[in-house]
């Protein structure tokens, strides 16, 4: 282990400090700044289906809709990624065509992570060569939780090499580890095996995303841009889908983190009904979009 590795992995966290954050967060946001927080959180949404139910057609359907956003809504920018299962990449980047919105899939057999390695990587790297440019995986959360830190480290590094170029969301499953100092460990595991962001949750658990969990990843994300000098991103998902609780991540990056990370580059929202929510928001009477 490096010192860097072992200084992170030890974390001063306090609870009160969190739940002050967290609460500082939930604040309400002047009603002149809403509008514009909301047209933010938009772009650095990724539009997501991953549903039992989803087809080539449908996919294919779902990402001509989100490319044909300009046509219905004047001012506001492009949800950041579609993100949908790895074996639609085909029709997803084919209806996305040139509109600049980023393909993303889960991969390495999510939700649960629980396959050889050997499928992991295959399935990640026909992803990429099926034109993927960001892959969302999950760590293995049973080798985590039984204190193999060196296993989970190894695996993360080997699927960082299998999606070359393509941007790696590595996915705690926040709820699963529960703990905040669990948590913060993951985050640290993570961003040492090359991660270019971390993710919460995958939205298949019990318990999702929290602000209490967001909060803890921020401040690990900080400690290692502090430590390093190097900026990895962060993403919420899981149950997010109001203005409301959306808010609360943006209030938490930007108190954290600052606006440097307030850019699609740097943080994203998975989410499924969201972006309905803010442009019912944004643009009141209009059908639902999505």
């Amino acid at each position: 282990m490096t010192k860097l590795y072992k200084k992170l992995l030890n974390p001063d966290l306090s609870t009160d400090e969190m739940n002050e954050g967290v609460a500082e967060a939930k604040r309400t946001v002047k009603p002149e700044e809403r509008a514009g927080i909301l047209r933010n959180i938009f772009s650095f949404i990724d539009l997501t289906s991953l549903n039992t139910t989803d087809s080539a057609t449908a996919i294919r359907h779902f990402a001509e809709k989100a490319a044909s956003l300009h046509l219905t809504y004047k001012g506001i920018s492009n949800v950041a990624a579609l993100c949908v299962f790895p074996n639609f990449a085909v029709p997803a980047r084919q209806g996305l065509g040139s509109c600049g919105v980023k393909l993303a899939v889960v991969s390495a057999a999510f939700p649960t992570s629980q396959t050889y390695l050997e499928v992991k990587i295959l399935e990640t790297e026909m992803a990429v060569k099926n034109g993927a440019a960001e892959v969302d995986i999950v760590i293995p959360v049973g080798t985590f939780l039984e204190n193999d830190y060196d296993s989970v480290i190894k695996e993360l590094k080997t699927l960082r090499t299998v999606a070359g170029k393509a941007t790696l969301k590595v996915i705690l499953e926040t709820g699963l580890l529960k703990d905040p100092r669990n948590i913060y460990r993951a985050a640290v595991l993570a961003m040492e095996s090359g991660a270019d962001f971390i993710k919460t949750s995958t939205g298949k658990s019990q318990l999702s995303a929290t602000p209490e969990a967001a909060w803890v990843m921020c401040r690990a994300i900080l400690d290692y841009w502090n430590e390093t000098g190097i900026m990895i991103g962060f993403k919420a998902a899981g149950g997010i889908a109001t203005t409301d609780e959306a808010i609360v991540y943006y209030n938490i990056v930007s108190e954290i983190l600052g606006e440097k990370w307030l850019s699609p580059e740097y943080f994203r929202i998975g989410a499924s009904r969201l972006a309905n929510s803010i442009l019912g928001e944004l643009y009141p009477g209009r059908p639902a979009f999505f």
